[in-house]
């Protein structure tokens, strides 16, 4: 399983960052032990002191392909459900000046929890046009449509699928909106995704 993520999918986060807007997907990959399941706690690292969350749709690929047709790229969606891409924003901005990789600020152990559930495409009135918020501590912090996405969700798997063969129970990470911020010991979030049956929690996370 691979989980595959794209930087900067959203205008508003890429200028509340200061970086420009990409003519294409930037694209980096987590491993899977990135992965934090089941809503258990994220303790946060003693390599880091600016932790940031950033909430985005994430995609499971429903089968195997490479070079995706645009016309089929939706066959390949076989749930939607949320994540947290957690960002080391000190290391990230050290290997930057440096010209670096920056891999060790995005995809340590347990840098991408995850909803425990998926959800079908049948969950949501347009696919879109998904919904999706988080709150930190009871009080919204970010708040997103899938419609305000720079390269929507067909355009990712097209694109993506020339580099990687895609496979079954790969997650496309896509990118997050503006209201990231910085986490601290105690912080508990909540993520959400809005269905044909209203608000729906996805994800939940303490920080420790």
């Amino acid at each position: 399983m691979k989980l595959i993520c794209i930087g900067r999918n959203y205008a508003a986060h890429a200028a509340e960052l200061g970086n420009a807007r990409p003519e294409q997907p930037i694209v980096f990959m987590k491993p899977g032990s990135a992965i934090l399941p089941n809503n258990k706690p994220f303790y946060y690292p003693e390599f880091s002191q600016d932790i940031h969350y950033e909430v985005e749709i994430v995609v499971k690929i429903a089968k195997n392909g490479r070079h995706v047709d645009p016309q089929f790229a939706m066959d390949y969606v076989e749930s939607i459900g949320l994540g947290l891409d957690l960002t080391a924003r000190d290391l990230q901005q050290a290997c930057k000046e440096k010209g670096h990789p920056w891999e060790i600020a995005k995809a340590f152990d347990h840098s991408a929890p995850l909803s425990p559930d998926f959800l079908a495409p049948a969950s949501f009135a347009q696919l879109d046009d998904i919904e999706f918020s988080l709150e930190k501590n009871g009080q919204e912090v970010q708040h997103g449509h899938s419609r305000n996405m720079l390269f929507p969700i067909p355009e990712l798997i097209t694109y993506v699928s020339q580099f990687f063969r895609l496979q079954k129970g790969d997650l496309i990470f896509t990118g997050t909106p503006e209201g990231v911020g910085a986490l601290t010991q105690g912080d508990e979030l909540v993520g959400y995704l809005y269905t044909t049956e209203g608000k729906r929690e996805m994800l939940r996370t303490r920080v420790r």
